[in-house]
């Protein structure tokens, strides 16, 4: 792509009669088309080995932000999985009529930890459980501590799902400004070099512009993934958020209608 750019560039120098640069551009143009060819296409890696120290700084670090990025990708992918797995098979032993002391004692086995809709059950249940035998505390103040517990642990839970999140957001809205400053640096050092030479080619300036376009391309390529991932995982966020907001709220009414009966 490069290769050819020049070639459109050159041509339509030399057609226009513009300069006498266009017969040299057309030449440079050539001889870099002739490398090209001869390698199979542009060797990235001679380019940015060849870039100067601040474009592989900047190259440096948007890699490590890719490789960062990718890795919370695929971590996040595994625990949004087990979460709505772990919401579904809790949901269908919970509304298939178990018995709730047997259901608290299957999340407090200490075999494993309760998360999501099970912690969320077991953090109301024990709160309601051990208010419902004190003495002296009505059924309105055992529900309203259940409540409170199981607001406590949703937000624990939801903290939990939002962990790292916050870095895909920022390697996502960065990543091309980072990218950005070794372009601007490239493009520097492109114009400085033709500032010393009486004859400026495009031999002499198409390495330095190849290299901020790299660090141009790079930034795209970290920040691309981390902004689709990020918007993906906060619309998953949320849904098990709803999610476990709807079952705090129905298992509130049965801790209503369960303290309503035992008072009865």
């Amino acid at each position: 792509m490069l290769t050819t750019s020049l070639l459109l560039t050159a041509a339509t120098a030399a057609a226009t009669g513009a300069t006498p640069l266009a017969t040299e551009a057309v030449a440079a143009a050539t001889e870099v088309a002739a490398d090209a060819a001869a390698k199979g296409g542009i060797d990235y890696v001679e380019l940015i080995l060849k870039a100067s120290v601040p474009v592989q700084l900047v190259l440096l670090v948007l890699v490590v932000a890719s490789v960062i990025s990718w890795v919370i990708i695929f971590r996040k992918q595994r625990v949004y999985k087990r979460a709505d797995a772990e919401a579904v098979e809790f949901e269908n032993r919970f509304w298939s009529g178990a018995d709730l002391n047997q259901l608290y004692r299957s999340a407090t086995d200490g075999r494993r930890q309760a998360e999501g809709l099970e912690a969320i059950f077991e953090a109301g249940f024990r709160e309601f459980t051990r208010l419902r035998q004190r003495k002296g505390a009505d059924g309105r103040a055992q529900l309203e501590g259940a409540q409170r517990a199981m607001r406590a642990t949703l937000a624990r839970e939801s903290g939990e799902l939002e962990r790292n999140l916050e870095m895909l957001a920022n390697i996502g809205s960065t990543s091309p400004y980072v990218g950005l400053v070794g372009t601007v640096w490239g493009i520097m050092i492109a114009f400085h070099e033709l500032g010393n030479v009486k004859q400026a080619t495009m031999a002499q300036v198409a390495p330095h512009i190849s290299e901020a376009l790299i660090a141009t391309a790079l930034g795209l390529f970290a920040a691309i993934p981390a902004v689709w991932a990020y918007n993906r995982y906060a619309s998953r966020v949320e849904r098990l958020t709803v999610r476990y907001e709807a079952f705090a709220e129905d298992f509130s009414s049965i801790l209503a209608r369960h303290g309503g009966s035992e008072e009865a």
